[in-house]
């Protein structure tokens, strides 16, 4: 079977719009379905499961590689179901794997994982496993929302009701989709979609601390200093022009039995029983771990999650973000954690037993993996949120020197395609890469 990856670089024309019956085959990164045309083409498709037969409208099209959508399912796999959320149906782009039995999801993303494996660096037969169950609606706490622009035209032809109310792009499009209320939205989140209003706004981002009850939107900069949107009392309202010019803003949520603060501008998981899952499958991949004796290197170490959930006494944590270093530095102080303020990838590397490492979605790379290497570590635990850059980045560590004993699957985005994984590595070989 030929491989493809639908993020391949690949000129493609728009062609005119044709259909064709199509049977999916199997689903590769994206959530994407993937079939053959009889002349041997690749189709993906949105919207398809593996086990469909469906009619498919073409959208893009070159000689060896189309793309398209589902018209029609004209034979359901086992797990197709209707979106339960009403919002997919009347055409919003927020989540893509609705149309999956929750189950499905779960073996959807593994078999993604490994396909990410097998064709990008040659990996077969890691044990894929997954870090339990995590509840599939009701779930984020941050959730960043687009609004509808308040024009002569739209405010003509939109009710008052519905303007300045927030929502997700539609599919195919960079129109916003308003919505009533989000499935996946925590309750502490969706009470402010159902009830506010931003008319004046482009755009509001909504953080909350699902433990502490705290939360906080963080608008636009054509917002008006000090304009509350109908939001309780108890929302902090900061705008993003204020976050430029230096205002600080932040919450407190609690994971694993600690306190963080978390700052409008710093990245943290979008779930607390994500984040837990997450601190118990690294605790998994470098075990044994003695939180007073083994040196911790954190690479991209955010606002301190994998530390403090270590209880890592003898760590270094490495990140560039001002806002997460500025939290590290509240949430890590009784560890007397060393925090560096450097990218990773220019940071001197200092002797490790064991190194976390979660990257961006672009992922280690070459000088990431580096990084690593130059360490020392015999343990290593890689949190990757991308299937591409994770398939890559074995790769390179194996290649390093490095054995991977496991991938846990944490599944933080249940109706989406994300993938959220945990791997175990243990140094098999002294390596020069980094050296």
């Amino acid at each position: 079977m030929q491989d493809v990856s639908p993020h391949q670089s690949e000129q493609a024309s728009l062609q005119p719009e044709r259909q064709l019956e199509l049977q999916i085959e199997r689903i590769v990164a994206g959530g994407l379905g993937l079939g053959h045309e009889e002349s041997g083409r690749i189709v993906l498709v949105e919207g398809a499961l593996p086990g469909d037969r469906v009619l498919v409208e073409i959208t893009e099209s070159s000689k060896r590689m189309a793309r398209g959508q589902v018209r029609a399912v004209l034979e359901s796999a086992a797990g197709r179901r209707e979106a339960p959320c009403k919002e997919v149906a009347a055409g919003c782009g927020g989540c893509d794997l609705q149309h999956a039995e929750e189950a499905l999801q779960l073996r959807l993303k593994a078999e993604i994982v490994t396909d990410a494996l097998r064709r990008i660096s040659g990996l077969e037969g890691v044990p894929i496993s997954f870090a339990g169950e995590l509840p599939a609606t009701q779930y984020r706490t941050t959730l960043r929302c687009g609004v509808e622009g308040p024009t002569a035209t739209s405010a003509a032809s939109t009710g008052s009701e519905q303007r300045g109310r927030v929502g997700f792009r539609k599919r195919h499009s960079h129109q916003i989709h308003q919505i009533s209320s989000c499935m996946v939205a925590h309750p502490l989140i969706d009470e402010l979609i159902q009830q506010c209003r931003f008319v004046g706004t482009r755009e509001v981002t909504f953080r909350v601390g699902a433990r502490t009850a705290q939360r906080m939107a963080i608008v636009d900069a054509q917002a008006a200093t000090g304009e509350r949107f109908g939001l309780p009392e108890d929302v902090h309202v900061v705008t993003q022009q204020a976050l430029a010019q230096g205002e600080q803003a932040w919450i407190y949520e609690q994971v694993a039995g600690k306190q963080f603060r978390i700052s409008a501008r710093s990245f943290f998981q979008a779930r607390p029983d994500g984040a837990e899952a997450l601190i118990q499958a690294v605790a998994r991949a470098v075990t044994p771990f003695d939180a007073a004796s083994d040196r911790l290197v954190d690479l991209y170490g955010g606002v301190g999650l994998f530390t403090a959930g270590l209880n890592a006494q003898r760590s270094v944590l490495v990140e560039r973000s001002e806002s997460s270093l500025a939290d590290a530095r509240v949430n890590l102080l009784d560890l007397g954690t060393k925090i560096v303020a450097s990218s990773v990838e220019t940071w001197r590397p200092s002797a490790a037993d064991v190194v976390v490492a979660d990257p961006a979605r672009a992922g280690l790379n070459t000088a990431g993996v580096a990084a690593v290497v130059a360490t020392g570590a015999e343990r290593v635990a890689l949190v990757s949120c991308d299937p591409a850059a994770l398939g890559r980045d074995l790769g390179l560590l194996v290649a390093a020197g490095f054995e991977v004993l496991g991938i846990e699957i944490v599944d933080m985005f249940p109706q989406t395609h994300h993938i959220e994984t945990v791997s175990t590595l243990r140094r098999v070989r002294t390596s020069a890469v980094g050296r």
